[in-house]
């Protein structure tokens, strides 16, 4: 076997040291190199190999001393430290290196290899060069002068008793080659600047070099002590190990929601179980975002593990009770407020060359609190002539959202509102099915400056991936049959829609986590911000736990609503600079300067979020 070096043939195989060295692979088990007389032992042989004339057991301190003092200007021993390369090579960093031997000349010579060689207990070698290193040859020179300062005599494994070992596969000999120089660099290349160390580090009881050399000659062995073994258990997936593990206080209570997640997505219900069971205890709806959330999640989880015994809200997104809770977001949050404004200021850069007559036509009015802005500013832009304003809110039948009652309750509101500031106000009510809606019957006259308004309203509309009817679609084509000034849009930036249930559940944890986070600015007691973040909860909830037409909340981000308007017949109408200028000097106001709040322009929208995080997007089309 060569060594892949000159001179390391006859080193390893030389009559007396290697006894007529044998392979060092054997039936897949990894051997030795060749013993080297009186030192190391064939673990196969019970015989001890006859020991060399030129070599000598370990010796006292004292009788070294007396040596080392004898040869006064002879070589000393220096430490050696591992050094950093960065040269090419085939299966590692170092190059092929030259170890060109010292010029020992005198009477001195003979006595320090002499005692160097006594002083490590084996036989020091050295190669001579005079060429190059030919890498497609394996002729070596057969002199093997001494090289100081090299030892051996602890570059064992730890507590092994044993050379180390090569791998078990067979390597070309351009491939051992480089292992060992690249060993033999690590091992013997000496540092000027560390001569004040204590000792050699090669001597150091730490076998740090005999790690180096383990990694260096066997590293998928390494490498592979560096991964986590797999366990056995059916129980150990990534989901379940960290269910089972993983406590909600030592990690982040967003990852352990996903490991639930995902165990439940496997069907390992157990593992789910125990998880969730874990978050509850550190959940807390009153605590901080991160608990808040983290409350709200672990509840939405429970839902789709056992719908049975833990509804998921589906009939809640109707009630009377979360269109108020709605409405306490949308005054809370700065991102759903300015969203909503954002729409306004459109509206009238859309309506400017005929401001005396506007008609909006809502497909969702909540409230009706958007308008109550925008209604001002119709006041304000008024000169001489008097506005008329008219709304008309459309509701779809057997609707438990809005009632006769409650839209008229609406109009009256905004009515009176309108007669304080000096603007003339009609308000409409219609309740048909899409297919039957047209200009007569949301009463659109000719002389009407029409624009649509779909404020948080698309994403709750069911599309191809619910109905084959499409109503999401079918809505758009109606309203871009109504030849409107404007249409407003305004959605949450969530991909929640088509997304697979893990997917959804991240997205959820992301977003809301964010939203929770955002409304921290205000008192965790305040009775507006509890409302505000029930409604957020059940929203996640039907996000999360809700499949099929029972999965009312379908947000998607702005690209995908971009792709889909266009399809329709649509046309982005950027908002102007000045919009944008006053929405961020409002936002500023909103939040007091505060500096997690952001507002850009991006893709034809104006994007509002939190902390980098794009949380609604209001853009205008026509």
């Amino acid at each position: 076997m060569s060594s892949g070096f000159p001179g390391g043939s006859d080193f390893y195989n030389a009559a007396g040291i290697g006894g007529g060295g044998s392979a060092l692979i054997n039936n897949g088990q990894v051997q030795y190199r060749s013993q080297l007389g009186g030192i190391l032992v064939d673990r196969s042989s019970t015989t001890m190999l006859p020991r060399r004339r030129d070599m000598v057991a370990k010796r006292p301190l004292g009788e070294l001393e007396i040596q080392k003092q004898q040869l006064g200007a002879g070589p000393f021993l220096r430490s050696v430290k591992q050094r950093i390369y960065h040269h090419a090579s085939p299966i590692s960093t170092l190059s092929p290196v030259d170890f060109s031997p010292p010029d020992f000349s005198g009477a001195t010579a003979p006595a320090v290899q002499s005692t160097l060689s006594g002083r490590y207990g084996l036989p020091l070698f050295q190669h001579h060069r005079s060429d190059s290193i030919n890498p497609s040859t394996n002729r070596h020179q057969s002199n093997i002068p001494s090289l100081p300062g090299l030892s051996f005599s602890n570059c064992l494994p730890p507590n092994n008793n044993q050379a180390v070992a090569l791998d078990s596969e067979p390597e070309s000999d351009k491939k051992m080659r480089n292992r060992l120089q690249e060993l033999e660099k690590q091992l013997l290349d000496d540092i000027d600047g560390d001569e004040g160390d204590a000792g050699s580090v090669i001597t150091n009881n730490n076998s740090e070099w005999s790690e180096t050399a383990n990694l260096i000659t066997t590293p998928s062995q390494n490498q592979n002590q560096n991964q986590k073994p797999l366990s056995p258990s059916p129980t150990s997936s990534s989901s379940s190990s960290s269910s089972s593990s993983a406590s909600p206080s030592s990690c982040s209570s967003k990852q352990v929601l996903l490991d639930a997640a995902a165990a439940i997505s496997e069907g390992k219900m157990e593992a789910a179980t125990a998880t969730l069971a874990r978050l509850k205890q550190v959940s807390n709806a009153r605590g901080d975002p991160e608990q808040r959330l983290t409350a709200y999640m672990v509840s939405a989880l429970q839902s789709r593990r056992n719908p049975a015994e833990n509804p998921p809200p589906v009939a809640e997104l109707c009630s009377n009770e979360h269109v108020f809770a709605t409405q306490m977001l949308y005054e809370v949050s700065p991102c759903f407020k300015l969203g909503f404004m954002a729409a306004n200021h459109a509206i009238l850069e859309a309506t400017r060359d005929q401001p005396n007559n506007i008609h909006v036509v809502d497909f969702d009015i909540g409230q009706g609190s958007q308008y109550i802005t925008l209604i001002h500013a119709l006041a304000d832009r008024q000169s001489g002539q008097p506005i008329v304003f008219k709304i008309t809110a459309v509701m779809e039948p057997g609707s438990s959202n809005y009632s006769e009652d409650v839209l008229g309750a609406v109009g009256d509101r905004l009515r009176k509102l309108a007669e304080r500031v000096g603007v003339k106000f009609k308000f409409n009510s219609v309740s048909r099915k899409l297919a039957d809606l047209d200009r007569d019957a949301l009463g659109n006259d000719a002389d009407e400056a029409l624009a649509v308004n779909f404020a948080f309203r698309l994403y709750r509309m069911p599309d191809e991936s619910v109905s084959t009817e499409n109503p999401r679609d079918q809505l758009l084509r109606l309203v871009k049959g109504l030849s409107p000034r404007v249409v407003t849009m305004v959605e949450q930036e969530m991909n929640a829609n088509t997304a697979p249930f893990l997917a959804r559940v991240t997205e959820a944890c992301a977003y809301y986590g964010a939203l929770f986070d955002s409304l921290d600015a205000m008192a965790r007691d305040s009775p507006e911000r509890v409302k505000a973040e029930e409604c957020l909860g059940r929203k996640a909830a039907n996000t999360v736990a809700c499949e099929g037409k029972d999965r009312v909340e379908r947000c998607e981000v702005f690209g995908k609503w971009r792709a889909r308007m266009r399809m329709a017949g649509f046309e982005a109408s950027p908002m102007s600079q000045q919009i944008a200028d006053l929405l961020s000097s409002k936002l500023k106001t909103m939040t007091r300067n505060n500096p997690v709040f952001s507002i850009k322009q991006e893709g034809g929208g104006i994007c509002f979020g939190w902390r980098g995080r794009v949380l609604t997007v209001a853009s205008a089309w026509h």
